[in-house]
């Protein structure tokens, strides 16, 4: 696991993770799981179309978890 994506939903945040917490966890996996920390010119659009799927599908993880009965959005 990479140590530098934290918990995304409450009570690990007080709030809702913001569009840039998401981003950033997206964008860490990414680097993580393809090994680059930034990717060459012609990889670029695979790579962020890759931070833009991760992060489309944490957002709507999020939105859908309960958390204590409740929903987080």
């Amino acid at each position: 696991m990479c140590r530098s994506i934290k918990t995304l939903r409450p009570p690990a945040i007080p709030e809702e993770a913001t569009e840039e917490e998401i981003a950033a966890a997206a964008l860490q996996y990414v680097r993580k799981i393809s090994g680059f920390r930034a990717p060459a010119a012609h990889n670029r659009a695979v790579f962020d179309q890759a931070v833009g799927e991760v992060a489309e599908a944490t957002a709507k993880l999020l939105a859908g978890l309960e958390v204590r009965g409740r929903r987080t959005t």
